[in-house]
């Protein structure tokens, strides 16, 4: 090889590497492993996590431990579709462009709004990129408004974008686990761009959508809801709202929990911003036989059009994962997420006022919620929680990770999977482990 590339050692490829940064010892790497021993290796590593199968799990906070139907399996699993590559050459993908336009128009129908793109990486850059989209359409840079009830980590992810971008974020409390319209009455301005919201919540509770949408109209501000998928079963959807772009994490239309991804992001917004929309879209047409087929309508990035004119970057993304919930959302119908997001309605209030029945324990905010809620608890929730998973049950989140003021606080999520006895336990665990140990902390040896 090296006489290939015209040259008599290694030495020679590392002449324009000063001398003082070059490593002059072997890397501390362990010797190689046959592949059995690999396998091994990576088995007792895998066998030191427990997965949410393994306990009851009522986690929650944007990765939801719902049903997924075999057939979401069986056809992904395809060798035809799988890959999560969005196709290049629309002549030879008639097959992957034709699921993506399924999932385009399950998306647009499921929102209420007019436009959906072919996908997005997660809920956190779907927020983002919405916020991206906004500031496209006022053509100017200025102030983004954010709800403090918005997930903390897409929060994160849209600082991230906007750091080198000139853009004021602006997080307005939330204190009643909402936001308060008369808030944002007094809070918006000429220099505001959009206005981001979360319905569901972080906390599970429902926001004002339709009168904060209003209010962004009034003040001529692009609104943006992040939304669960699932709940559009039996709640109001975003393009009903009046919302200028609905955004999501779809992680629950198909996609196990995986630990943290991949997941899906959904972006959909109304018809006059779709040139502005990221990403790709596939639109339907007839080829000159008069036969009907899919093309990729708009790539509006910039590899193929000017730099100044593109949208965003985000291209190839999460093709397989929309797939998913193509057919996820095709095997259920209406009827079926209908049912579905019913039974987390009834089994989350179920769960609550079970545990709201212990001493001690209490809803920290009294709003409408849809299947997640989060309860104060006596003593340290850390200790409390690990104390638990112990007993096999994942009783929910650590609020305080993200809110040190809700320190004393516990998000609970229960989909349609769990059922009487296992809520039941949970309260009668969290019951009998407060009884004995109101701290919370667990006991030493």
């Amino acid at each position: 090889m090296l006489a290939k590339i015209g040259i008599h050692s290694l030495e020679e490829l590392w002449e324009s590497i000063p001398a003082e940064l070059r490593l002059n010892r072997a890397l501390n790497i362990p010797t190689a492993m046959s592949e059995i021993e690999l396998t091994q290796h990576f088995s007792k590593l895998a066998n030191r996590n427990r997965a949410a199968g393994e306990a009851v799990c009522f986690l929650g906070g944007g990765a939801y431990d719902h049903f997924i139907p075999s057939v979401v399996d069986a056809i992904s699993g395809r060798s035809e579709f799988y890959t999560a590559y969005t196709p290049y050459q629309a002549e030879a993908s008639q097959g992957t462009l034709q699921a993506v336009f399924e999932f385009q128009t399950l998306m647009a129908e499921l929102s209420g709004m007019d436009v959906s793109n072919a996908s997005m990486y997660e809920g956190g850059s779907s927020l983002a990129e919405a916020v991206l989209m906004a500031m496209s359409i006022a053509e100017r840079r200025g102030e983004i408004l954010i709800a403090e009830s918005v997930h903390p980590e897409y929060l994160a992810t849209l600082k991230t974008y906007l750091a080198n971008l000139h853009c004021d974020v602006r997080v307005l409390p939330t204190p009643g686990g909402f936001l308060d319209p008369e808030l944002l009455k007094k809070e918006i301005n000429s220099n505001c761009i959009a206005v981001a919201i979360q319905s569901p919540n972080f906390f599970g509770h429902l926001e004002e959508v339709e009168a904060i949408a209003e209010i962004a109209r009034q003040n001529k501000v692009i609104s943006i809801q992040s939304f669960d998928p699932i709940s559009l079963g039996i709640l109001k959807r975003p393009g009903d709202y009046g919302v200028d772009i609905a955004v999501a994490e779809g992680q629950s239309l198909g996609t196990p929990l995986g630990y943290g991804g991949p997941y899906l992001g959904i972006l959909t917004c109304r018809q006059e911003y779709v040139r502005k929309i990221p990403g790709r879209l596939v639109g339907q047409t007839t080829d000159r036989n008069g036969n009907r087929c899919w093309v990729l309508t708009l790539q509006t990035r910039e590899q193929h059009i000017r730099r100044d004119k593109a949208t965003s970057n985000i291209c190839t993304n999460q093709g397989l994962y929309a797939l998913r919930a193509a057919v996820y959302l095709s095997a259920l119908g209406p009827k079926g997420l209908k049912e579905t997001a019913e039974l987390c309605l009834r089994k989350a209030h179920y769960a609550a006022s079970q545990l709201t029945g212990i001493s001690g324990v209490e809803m920290k905010f009294n709003r409408p919620f849809f299947k997640e809620f989060t309860v104060k608890v006596p003593g340290d929730v850390k200790s409390l929680l690990s104390t638990l998973q112990d007993d096999g049950y994942f009783a929910g989140l650590q609020t305080g990770r993200w809110y040190p003021e809700l320190s004393d606080c516990l998000t609970v999520a229960v989909t349609e999977k769990r059922t009487r006895a296992e809520i039941d336990g949970l309260a009668g665990l969290l019951k009998s482990t407060l009884s004995a140990n109101p701290s919370g902390k667990k006991q030493k040896a």
